[in-house]
């Protein structure tokens, strides 16, 4: 079997982190040096085609107006480019030993998927919630239904061989303050709507947030989902390197990188998607990226091998609240899509600070003296046996704009101590 799916499960049998770059650039020559560097850099490593936001959006127009004009873009813009200018971007590069993933952020992808299955390519990601909510403004039941047929479209490419390949964004829900449990049950939800609608190689995403401990917790809460209700699909996770405001300082970035590194590792993931230490300046450049990918594989490499411990066969408090809000939208219906709309109508999920109109918005985080994320109102979610009564508590808009920056300010620490706040470090190892 060949493909991205059997890549990425080969290499993690050999002891290696798949490790790779959010990189897309907006001409093909650019493009392509891109991949060749992150081929080359020293680390087992998977490509990245991330678009535009006109291709993201569905503005072809404006993305082929750009291109006539000279206006750089943010991404590249496949529909737009003929099939043969991206093949002649992967040609030599992209192949069994060097897998492309296309990254977008579509909730209308419908073109998107037409376009890399021309070019020849396999793998994608996204998801009927963590691609709409987020990012716009179009209704839940419409996104659900343009990733139905793309799913479905996606699966009939599957040969001899080969097979198509999804990952779901749903571990990544705004990036940050959605308590895990949460995230994992997204990403689990939308692995079970992609297996419905005939995908059969998956990978489960997670965003490291602002705990390692409640990190880990959860990874092995997705972990146990994945082989209680995903056991018949070929799956792997993915852990994202921290998706919120980023460190400003060299120090500061790569510890939390390495975090992330470590993470990934002691959880048994398979696959990491990295940031930079750049993040918080300038977009990456393809050297920024490389020296990304090098100083996660370094830090993987020299990370002890996890040991199997008994949390992993008990009912943390992540993976009981996972469960809950996976069991309550199952059982809103036996077509998942249409499961998904209907519990968040009902408020059964419910993303904190997102103001999407489809989603209920009585939910709401805060981050605890230790750095954990925890519910301040659960709202309508199903978890009264699992948060304790009594729980809920008011989040001012100063509590939440230092939030948002507590990750930040805690990594910085480490390069101006004299500055530090709380740190959420504990662990058995620092980076």
């Amino acid at each position: 079997m060949t493909g991205f799916g059997a890549f990425v499960r080969a290499a993690h049998a050999r002891g290696e982190l798949v490790v790779q770059p959010r990189m897309g650039m907006g001409t093909p020559d650019a493009m392509r040096a891109g991949l060749a560097a992150t081929r080359a850099a020293d680390a087992t490593t998977v490509g990245t085609l991330t678009l535009d936001s006109y291709t993201r959006v569905g503005d072809l127009d404006a993305a082929a107006e750009a291109l006539r004009s000279g206006i750089a873009l943010n991404g590249y813009p496949l529909v737009t480019y003929p099939e043969s200018t991206t093949r002649r971007v992967l040609a030599g590069i992209a192949g069994d030993d060097f897998p492309v993933q296309v990254r977008h952020g579509s909730a209308t992808p419908l073109h998107i998927f037409g376009a890399l299955t021309r070019a020849g390519l396999d793998a994608t990601e996204g998801g009927p919630v963590s691609y709409c909510l987020p990012y716009g403004r179009i209704p839940l039941d419409q996104s659900v239904s343009n990733w139905a047929r793309c799913c479905d479209e996606f699966a009939r490419q599957r040969a001899p061989g080969r097979e198509p390949h999804l990952e779901t964004f749903g571990g990544c829900m705004l990036g940050q303050l959605c308590p895990p449990s949460q995230l994992v049950a997204i990403s689990v939800l939308e692995a079970l709507f992609f297996r419905q609608h005939g995908i059969r190689s998956i990978s489960l995403s997670y965003a490291q947030q602002t705990h390692p401990e409640q990190d880990r917790e959860a990874v092995r809460a997705l972990r146990r989902l994945h082989t209680e209700l995903l056991a018949d699909t070929d799956c792997h996770i993915v852990i994202y390197a921290y998706m919120g405001v980023y460190p400003t300082t060299a120090e500061g970035a790569r510890a939390l990188l390495g975090r992330a590194a470590e993470l990934a590792v002691d959880t048994g993931a398979e696959r990491l998607i990295v940031k930079t230490a750049a993040e918080a300046h300038h977009i990456p450049t393809v050297a920024d990226n490389v020296a990304a990918l090098e100083h996660a594989a370094a830090v993987a490499r020299a990370a002890p091998r996890p040991v199997p411990a008994l949390e992993d066969r008990a009912d943390s408090v992540t993976y009981a609240e996972a469960r809950a809000l996976v069991e309550a939208v199952m059982n809103c219906g036996p077509d998942v899509g249409s499961a998904l709309f209907r519990a968040f109508k009902r408020g059964y999920l419910d993303i904190p600070y997102c103001l999407h109109p489809d989603n209920m918005g009585r939910s709401r985080s805060y981050i605890d003296d230790t750095g954990r994320l925890r519910w301040a109102d659960t709202g309508m979610l199903p978890l009264g046996n699992t948060v304790k009564a009594g729980a809920v508590r008011a989040v001012s808009s100063t509590e939440l704009l230092t939030a948002l920056s507590y990750v930040q300010r805690t990594y910085d620490a480490l390069a101006f101590p004299e500055s530090a706040g709380p740190t959420p470090l504990s662990g058995p190892r620092g980076t």
